[in-house]
């Protein structure tokens, strides 16, 4: 089971570090915008998957509902109304402006997130250890 969970804390910390990365560098009409979109919702899934690896089989619903929650937060101008409109940090974080896009493409990420989960119930069964035996 640690084996898994570092595994879901690698994928967590390497999309942490793209997601930043895109922030941060990459300025265009495909990446930024929609990959970007697709991406953060698979952290969450992945660091959701570090606190618990088994179990919560529906985990990438309440990602993407979370997700559609701060989607609503922007249509809503929520930032604003916080007193948080001109914080740098909470604009990147939240993001500023609502998309019917943004929620697709958090629909597309939850719905990876989905089939991959399949795939790990297929090849570590509920029943089997994620390690080896020690020994």
């Amino acid at each position: 089971m640690r084996k898994l969970r570092l595994g879901y804390a690698g994928v967590a910390l390497l999309l942490l570090l793209t997601e930043v990365a895109i922030a941060l560098w990459v300025h265009d009409r495909f990446v930024r915008p929609y990959l970007g979109d697709v991406l953060v919702v698979i952290l969450l899934h992945a660091t959701g998957r570090t606190l618990r690896p088994r179990g919560w089989r529906w985990l990438p619903l309440p990602v993407f509902l979370l997700a559609a929650a701060v989607e609503a937060g922007q249509y809503f101008h929520l930032l604003t109304l916080l007193g948080l409109g001109d914080n740098r940090f909470a604009r990147v974080l939240f993001g500023t402006s609502f998309s019917w896009g943004d929620l697709l493409c958090y629909a597309a990420g939850c719905l990876l997130c989905a089939g991959a989960d399949a795939i790990v119930r297929r090849v570590l069964p509920a029943g089997k250890p994620a390690d080896p035996p020690a020994g």
